[in-house]
């Protein structure tokens, strides 16, 4: 390249970085710069643009971006400050308040949600942000707050941010000044005609009620608190009932008995109006408070007379749609307590049928879901009428019903038929119809996979499965008389025969359908969207399709057993909720493995590797699933996460055993010594595996004091009546006595000899051979230890029981008898 083709090239590389580093891209502009020094370093053009690009390196990259964000309308500049903001964590005090006055005090930015994105970033990510807008707040704070507020809703949110941080005021008292300014200029635009941004108010009142200490609550009056309550009207923007409904339940809880006062009135005033409007309103807000305060709003809904008084306002020809939708909500939401329920199945059955069957829109499905919620037949005290009406309405029309508002498009409709669902499964012969309809399974799990981001459709879809695969508690005896008397002392028979739908075959029908339709795999495919809610019933269900052996591999086939694994890390250890999730996760967990080879589904190798399961199964063993004050522990988990940790435990390395060695020798050595006679064979099966390797030899046979009680107690359990008990602790004392050091302490104990040669003489062939494994190793043992135990063995007719031995395997058990012969051999010589 010729000389002026280099000084060419290089002027058009300064030019070009000039406007990188202008464009905020000063990476870009700085590769280009050192391009055009090398090419021509004399350049007059490439020296002074080196020398401003120097200069404008004392500029801030976010001042940069911001400028030309806010002066240029440059999408892409104010891009570049957000991602700045996001990656760059701290930013220079002067800085982020220049920035601020800058992106604040222009008007017409666009785009404006990116105007809105930076100041709520800038207020987030630096304290001298929030002290300079502190300041304007206390010189004028209507100013201030109409800035922010008119800029968008993170904007609008960051106003509550920077009352409620102390640390961004000088005094105290300036901010709780502007605490109570701020919270009366959020009410006032809630007041303001119009209602284009009742969300961002309501959002804004919320969050400073949130951190009320008493002092900003009794601002709102009658009045205010009834604008509020407007703001639950059905047909408000979900973003608006939902920030007015967490406003209304925290000033409930705040004024106590003056708010609730003010629902009390607000409801019966509308309603006594009579205009659709009102009406509308009324029952809005009657569905809204339901939840926040059940006690009252019940007591105002069986007020005399108000139930029925609905009927002639609801039949009305020329009656709103709106009314009808409004009214719907407060009966769905009415549900909640057991004495509207049964208002409303005595009112208003007709009408909702009606409704159902004639209604429009979202209307039937909603009718149906609450006709679930009242129309149960299983409830107590119900005449054999209304059981009948109720039994054949809620099998043969709503059930199929919301089977159909399944298929629909429309969210409201895929809503009430989850939740007509859940409810409607509650019965046995729903659950039973629901499992046996293929179609149907296959539905639901398609609609658990497409509502990642639907929360409420998940819930509702697990809550229906976990209905169709539950079984009925396994009672103790204690626990069964305790119900007999129940049943005696409430005059019912509910001391009979469980439905035989709910009895284990027909449930482990049910589940093995679940499975068969891919429910584990729908699971799967969750999993990093269930809410802490829907993961307890997962693994409920998870829990209960595991309780059937001959599944267990399918559900590991499908991911079960990885899934659990991470749900159990997953679940916090908060709540009694939440520890009783990670136990039957736990319990699901160790189920799979006790049926699969765990080597297969966690490769050694792996990751996650197979000792990550370890601590999960342990829980079992070590942590009790209720108090002693919910009655006697159940020792199904333990036994079955024994059975889980010797399957592990004879995995080819000795990694496995070590770590369960580790973390829970003290408590296997307990249920080596359980009264119950299954738990205490899983544990000796348990230590039979473990002592295949170092770490469990060691803590049977080192000599210790421990080791000493420890060999002592499998020597003991060789010689009770249960004979899979026996042999698993002949198996462990065959393993054991290989070394000197056990046979040493099985001579220490007086009857230690007597009871290997107990097993030789068993009439189980498998104890019978690793009696004398256990014997020809003490005789082999060498030097005077090996003296010692001939002796003993010898003291206590060793001879004699191995000559009948031999005698008595002859030709049958030709590998027994040479096995004897040569024990004897070694006992003789």
């Amino acid at each position: 390249m010729s000389h002026i083709e280099n000084d060419n090239r290089a002027v058009a590389l300064a030019a070009e970085a000039v406007e990188h580093v202008k464009s905020g891209r000063a990476e870009n502009g700085s590769r280009a710069l050192r391009e055009a020094v090398s090419l021509a370093p004399e350049n007059p053009e490439v020296k002074a643009a080196f020398l401003k690009i120097q200069s404008e390196d004392s500029i801030h990259t976010l001042q940069k971006l911001c400028g030309k964000f806010v002066l240029e309308q440059d999408e892409w500049a104010g891009k570049e400050a957000l991602n700045y903001l996001d990656r760059s964590g701290e930013v220079p005090e002067h800085i982020a308040q220049e920035c601020l006055e800058l992106v604040v005090n222009q008007n017409n930015v666009q785009p404006k949600y990116l105007q809105d994105e930076i100041v709520a970033g800038l207020v987030r990510e630096s304290m001298a942000a929030k002290s300079a807008f502190a300041k304007r707040l206390l010189e004028a704070p209507t100013t201030a707050f109409m800035q922010l507020f008119d800029i968008g809703d993170k904007s609008a949110n960051s106003i509550a941010e920077i009352v409620l941080t102390p640390s961004a005021w000088s005094k105290e008292w300036d901010r709780e000044k502007c605490e109570v300014d701020v919270f009366k200029l959020f009410l006032a635009k809630l007041l303001e005609v119009g209602h284009d941004y009742d969300g961002r108010a309501l959002k804004g009142i919320a969050r400073l009620l949130a951190r009320d200490t008493g002092r900003l609550h009794p601002i709102i009056d009658e009045d205010i608190f009834d604008a509020i309550l407007c703001s639950l009207d059905y047909r408000q923007p979900n973003e608006v009932r939902s920030q007015a409904t967490v406003v209304t339940a925290k000033y409930l809880e705040l004024s106590k008995a003056n708010g609730q006062t003010y629902v009390c009135r607000f409801i019966p005033n509308r309603i006594t109006k009579g205009l659709s409007e009102d009406l509308v309103l009324a029952f809005s807000v009657a569905a809204a408070v339901f939840p926040i305060m059940p006690n009252q709003a019940a007591a105002l809904f069986l007020t005399e007379g108000f139930v029925p008084s609905l009927l002639p306002l609801l039949e009305k020809k020329n009656r709103s749609d709106k009314v009808e939708q409004a009214a719907l909500n407060m009966l769905s939401a009415a549900c909640i307590d057991n004495a509207c329920r049964k208002a409303i199945k005595k009112h208003c059955v007709q009408w909702l049928k009606n409704v159902m069957n004639n209604g429009k829109d979202d209307r039937p499905g909603l009718a149906a879901v609450i006709l679930a919620k009242v129309l149960d037949p299983t409830i107590p005290g119900e005449d054999t009428v209304v059981k009948d009406q109720v039994k054949d309405n809620a099998v043969d029309g709503l059930v199929p019903m919301f089977k159909k508002l399944l298929l629909d498009p429309k969210e409201a409709n895929k809503q009430s038929s989850i939740e007509g669902l859940a409810y409607a499964s509650i019965q046995p012969p729903v659950r039973e119809a629901l499992a046996n309809d293929r179609l149907f399974l296959a539905r639901i799990m398609d609609l658990l996979e497409a509502s990642k981001f639907r929360p409420t459709i998940i819930f509702g879809a697990l809550t229906v499965l976990d209905h169709l695969t539950r079984y009925l508690p396994v009672l103790s005896e204690e626990q069964k008389k305790m119900d007999q008397l129940k049943a005696y002392a409430n005059a019912s028979k509910s001391a009979d025969k469980p439905d035989p739908l709910e009895e284990d075959d027909a449930v482990t029908q049910r589940c093995t359908a679940v499975v068969d339709a891919g429910a584990v795999s729908a699971f799967v495919a969750i999993a990093s969207h269930l809410s802490a809610a829907s993961t307890a019933v997962v693994v409920n269900i998870m829990l209960s399709l595991t309780r059937t052996p001959s599944l267990r591999g399918k559900i590991a086939g499908q991911g079960g057993a990885r899934f659990l694994l991470k749900r159990y890390t997953a679940i916090a250890d908060t709540s009694d909720t939440d520890r009783k999730a990670r136990y039957a996760a736990a319990h699901a967990l160790a189920r799979i493995l006790i049926s699969t080879d765990p080597t297969l589904l966690f490769p050694l190798a792996g990751s996650p590797p197979l000792i990550s399961t370890i601590r999960p199964i342990l829980s079992l063993v070590v942590e009790p699933q209720t108090d002693v004050s919910e009655g006697p522990r159940d020792l199904l988990p333990t036994f079955e996460a024994l059975l889980a940790l010797t399957n592990i435990a004879s995995t080819p390395t000795g990694e496995a055993s070590e770590v369960i060695i580790r973390l829970a020798l003290a408590t296997i050595e307990d249920l080596l010594l359980s009264k119950n006679t299954m738990v205490q064979r899983a544990a000796t099966e348990l230590v039979c595996n473990l002592t295949n390797y170092a770490a469990g030899m060691q803590a049977f046979a080192d000599r210790s004091p421990a080791a000493d009680r420890r060999l002592h107690i499998l020597l003991a359990l060789a010689d009770v009546e249960d004979s899979a008990t026996r042999k698993a602790a002949g198996g462990a004392l065959a393993t054991l006595t290989g070394f000197e050091s056990a046979v040493r302490g099985i001579l220490k104990r007086e009857r230690g000899a007597e009871i290997l040669l107990g097993l030789c003489g068993d009439e189980d062939e498998g104890i019978v051979h690793r009696g004398l494994f256990c014997v020809g190793n003490l005789v082999e043992t060498e030097g005077s230890i090996g003296a010692d135990a001939r002796t003993k063995v010898n003291d206590c007719g060793g001879v004699s029981v191995l000559e009948e031995l031999v005698e008595r395997m002859g030709e049958r058990k030709k590998d027994l008898a040479d096995l004897g012969r040569k024990v004897l051999a070694g006992l003789k010589g």
